[in-house]
């Protein structure tokens, strides 16, 4: 299940994304199940990574994006350029219901 965030926890989250340096790179042959892998890895050990997309597009940089996001059940936190910032809290870091 993807997190929620709120326009706050985004602020904080893209302030201390600021000094990341991209974790992983998407490039033209576009999503595959080792870049999953390699973020999905990226996300487990940091909880907050940036994402390279290498491709020119717009729309399917945004578009990977989401897939990403979905894939990965990260919440995608901050766009800009060809840089998406995504959050996933480690397991133990969830609330308790």
């Amino acid at each position: 299940m993807p997190v929620e965030l709120t326009a706050r926890d985004r602020a904080r989250l893209k302030a201390r994304a600021h000094a990341l340096e991209p974790n992983v790179s998407v490039g033209n042959a576009g999503l595959t199940k080792a870049v999953i892998a390699e973020i999905e890895r990226a996300i487990a050990k940091r909880e907050l990574v940036k994402v390279k997309i290498q491709v020119d597009d717009r729309e399917r940089r945004k578009q990977i994006g989401d897939e990403i996001g979905a894939e990965t059940d990260a919440a995608v936190v901050h766009r800009v350029g060809k840089i998406v910032v995504l959050f996933r809290p480690k397991p133990d870091d969830l609330p308790r219901s």
